[in-house]
Order: structure tokens, then sequence, then C-alpha cells
């Protein structure tokens, strides 16, 4: 078989087996102050944003109770809501803010269980269809963590749960606890790091969601990934997207912007599909 081909991909996903994901999804963390907190700085833009990507056929936001902190979803709430049929909004918990650019994690049962309560208040949700550890705390075992998202998933508070930046071992740990349906590691053309998370992810059927999958690779590629996009008459970016949308069916990205044509343009990355050749040679 000639690797020139060009093979179709799915651009959806069925996510926990039930919630039917368009792959290219939008991260909210952009639309906030700096350092990741605070409210939008343009907020009335960040409306605009949100309620493109969803027009855009978005299906698919992640967003955190850190991000602001709180603000974040706060906002998604008031550009979105009443939710479109099919919307899937991600949530996560498990870090504490104190101040701009500062993550602490905090696995304490009464710390998660005031987020969950709290992030199923501000994004005006009776069930909150992902929720995802945002990390793991070193102090807290992991099985006390977990013990209000159970309660939570038993009270149908939360329909599925998953789990940031992870090792195969913490998943498998996690997994003995709840069942784990989606796992957010960092991950991108340059950054593979977790290329042995993504593989247990695939066969586990979990979605795998890379955070900052815009990364484009070290100079090393540019050379190839430049070709690759004249060929195509895309941007660098839409490349490093539609690289990760053949690499696995299960991989879910959220590309965060606070711009419009930003937006556009990584929303376009759905229509470019490389061929074998071109995904080989920027695998290397």
């Amino acid at each position: 078989m000639s690797t020139n081909i060009t093979q179709a991909i799915p651009l959806t996903w069925q996510l926990g087996g039930d919630l039917t994901i368009n792959r290219l999804g939008y991260g909210g963390m952009q639309l906030t102050g700096t350092g990741v907190w605070g409210d939008a700085r343009d907020r009335a833009g960040a409306i605009k944003v949100l309620q493109a990507a969803v027009a855009g056929g978005v299906n698919f936001i992640d967003t955190a109770e850190a991000y602001g902190p709180q603000y974040n979803e706060s906002l998604i709430a008031d550009a979105l809501y009443p939710y479109k049929k099919g919307l899937v909004i991600a949530t996560k918990g498990g870090f504490s803010r104190p101040g701009p650019g500062q993550w602490v994690p905090d696995g304490s049962p009464a710390f998660i269980r005031k987020n969950i309560e709290g992030s199923l208040q501000r994004l005006k949700v009776e069930t909150i269809d992902l929720w995802q550890l945002h990390r793991f705390d070193p102090n807290v075992p992991v099985e006390e963590t977990l013990a209000p998202v159970v309660e939570a998933v038993k009270a149908g508070k939360i329909r599925h749960v998953g789990l940031s930046e992870v090792t195969v071992e913490q998943i498998q740990r996690a997994e003995k606890v709840v069942p784990i349906v989606s796992v957010q590691n960092l991950y991108n053309l340059g950054n593979r790091k977790w290329e042995d998370v993504l593989d247990y992810a695939t066969e586990r059927n979990m979605a795998f969601i890379p955070w900052y999958p815009l990364a484009s690779g070290p100079e090393a590629l540019s050379g190839k990934i430049n070709a690759i996009a004249a060929a195509h008459n895309a941007t660098t970016a839409q490349i490093a997207l539609a690289w990760l949308l053949k690499r696995a069916d299960n991989i879910l990205l959220i590309p965060g912007t606070s711009s419009l044509s930003h937006l556009q343009e990584n929303l376009g990355a759905a229509d470019i599909v490389l061929t074998d050749k071109e995904f080989e040679e920027l695998s290397k």
C-alpha cells in the first residue's frame, strides 16, 4: 500500500460510550486574566468567541474551577446557557489558586466536594458531563480524593470522570476507585513525553485530551511542517492539530484562543487530512 494515500479519519468520538463528541473542541483557559487569574480581559469578546465556537460545530468545551479561579465557568454559562442540545462541558477540580500563576494541588475531600458543588452552580447544570481531577495531590491518597467524586457520580451530579497530567500507574490506581473515561496530559507534535499514557488510553477506549495541542515542535521540524502546510494551503498550527487528529482516533482537541480569527483557523484543521507519508515525516 502506498504511503501517499490519504485515509479519512473519524471526526467524532463516543465519550464514556454515550456522549458523541466532535473531536475538535475548545479550551477555555485563555479566557481569563493574566496568570489565569481574574475574569477575561475582554469579556464581551470572550462571550463572542464561545458563541462562535458552538456555532462553528464545537460541542465539547473544557474548563476548570481553577481557571480564574471560578470566573471561567461563570463566563461559559453567561455565554452559552441555556446550552445547545448535545453540548458537553468538561470541568476540573483539585487545584488551589493562591494568586496569579500559582497552582497548588489540593486533593482533600472537603475541597473536592466544594469544587464539585461550585462547578454545578456556576455552570448552571444538574449534572457535570465530565469532571476531571486536575492533579493528584502528593499529600492525599487518591482514594480519599476521589471519595466525594464517587458520591457525586452516585447522586447523579457527575456523569463521567477523567484525570489530568497522570502516569499509567496513577490511572490504574484511580480506575480501582471509579471508572475513568478520559485523560488530559500535555502532548503535541513537539512534546510526546506521554506517549505511553496515550497508548494506554487508546487500549482502554478512553479519550485522550492533549493540553497545549498547538505547539508545532522544535526548529528541526520547521522545514517539514512548513512544506506540508504549504501543500495543504494551511498554517503550521493547523498542521499540528491535523497531526494529532490522525495520531489516534480517541484524541479530542481543545485548542484555546481569545481571537475569533484564530478560532476559525483552529476549526479549519478538521478539514485537513494528512497523507500517511506526511504523518510519518512529522512523526520522526
